[in-house]
């Protein structure tokens, strides 16, 4: 696995042209497979009213928030599905307070053990997999009952091995990889509304 950038760059845009590259094969990487399994089980459970929970660190936070607005939100609007979807990332409060009168490693897997049921789902995001605290999320979602996704980077670490499904992007740069997370976010949501469209929204075309 290479990193990138290898090389000092003259320009941006000369940069940027490598990175794009980078991102499409990065981007081929995941397992279309694994991305359907991942979709169905969502569906499934967005329509058996179980909530759906997301985490992550750093720019994995931001996507777990951003997931919120898109699969509640967007995967809603022109449907009669009505997904139930928490970030346990979003409570700065609430975050702030378990960093800093407990072990940081539970910050999701205490959320968790109040708030989460069997049937519920966990969409754990890590660029390197190997996160403590989002390690101790998928055990916790495991004892729940819960079923686990996992988007990865790099090797994918313990996260990759720990989840019901494995979203990896084989890539060794943050950005592609929370770029490839953020892709893989949207497709899960715009599968969701596609899938409950009326026909005659869906002639009308997809409005995101």
């Amino acid at each position: 696995m290479a990193f990138f950038p290898d090389r000092p760059f003259d320009d941006a845009g000369a940069l940027a042209s490598e990175y794009f590259a980078l991102s499409a094969r990065a981007a081929a990487t995941v397992d279309l497979s694994a991305l359907a399994d991942a979709g169905q089980l969502l569906l499934e459970r967005v329509e058996a009213r179980r909530w759906i929970y997301a985490c992550g660190n750093g720019g994995s936070a931001a996507i777990a928030n951003h997931l919120v607005c898109d699969c509640l939100k967007g995967a809603r609007t022109g449907t009669a599905i009505r997904p139930k979807v928490h970030s346990l990332s979003c409570n700065i409060e609430l975050v702030t307070a378990l960093v800093n009168d407990m072990d940081p490693h539970e910050v999701f897997a205490y959320q968790l053990e109040s708030l989460a049921a069997s049937g519920d789902v966990l969409i754990a995001i890590s660029s390197s997999g190997g996160s403590p605290n989002i390690i101790r999320a998928l055990e916790a979602a495991k004892e729940a009952g819960m079923s686990t996704i996992a988007m990865t980077g790099f090797d994918g670490g313990p996260a990759r091995r720990a989840a019901d499904v494995s979203l990896h992007v084989d890539a060794a740069n943050y950005g592609v990889i929370e770029d490839a997370h953020q892709s893989l976010m949207h497709i899960l949501a715009q599968f969701l509304r596609q899938a409950r469209l009326t026909a005659r929204d869906q002639l009308g075309g997809l409005k995101f």
